[in-house]
C-alpha cells in the first residue's frame, strides 16, 4: 500500500517515536487530542485492523497494553482510552488516548498544536515510564 504509515515505519517520514519492536511500532499523533495520545500500529501493512492475522492482533493489543502502561505513568490523567476508528489513513492502528474526561476523546474536539520540543519531551517522558 505505501501510505503515510509506511513511510514512517521505513524512516522516509519522521515521528516522535515512544517505542518500536520487529512487528510494531508506538508513536505521537501529531495532531493529538490530549498529550501523550499515541498511535500504535503493526509494521505489516494491514488497512484494517480485523483483517490482521491471529498473532498480529493479539501482538499489536499487548504491545498497546505496554504502550498504554507507561503513558498512564507519564502523563497525569484519569485513565488511557482506546479507539480502533478512521478512514484516513489506510493502515491498520490504535489510538491510545490520556482522558480525564469522556468529552477529551471527541474527535471532533480542535486538536491540540504542540511544538517539537514538547512532542520530544513527552515522546521522552513516556519511553522512560517503559
Amino acid at each position: 500500500m505505501g501510505g503515510i504509515f509506511s513511510k514512517i515505519i521505513t524512516g522516509e517520514i519522521p515521528c516522535f517515536k515512544v517505542a518500536e519492536t520487529k512487528d510494531y511500532l508506538a508513536f505521537l499523533d501529531i495532531r493529538p487530542l490530549t498529550k501523550g495520545h499515541t498511535l500504535v500500529i503493526p509494521k505489516l501493512d494491514v488497512d484494517y485492523i480485523f483483517n490482521l492475522d491471529d498473532v498480529t492482533f493479539e501482538g499489536l493489543h499487548l504491545f498497546s497494553k505496554l504502550i498504554a502502561t507507561a503513558i498512564k505513568k507519564a502523563i497525569p490523567c484519569q485513565r488511557i482510552g482506546v479507539c480502533v476508528m478512521g478512514l484516513e489513513v489506510p493502515h491498520a492502528h490504535i489510538h491510545l488516548i490520556p482522558f480525564n474526561h469522556m468529552d477529551d476523546m471527541n474527535f471532533a474536539n480542535i486538536k491540540l498544536n504542540l511544538d517539537s520540543e514538547e512532542m520530544k519531551l513527552i515522546a521522552n517522558s513516556i519511553q522512560a515510564c517503559l
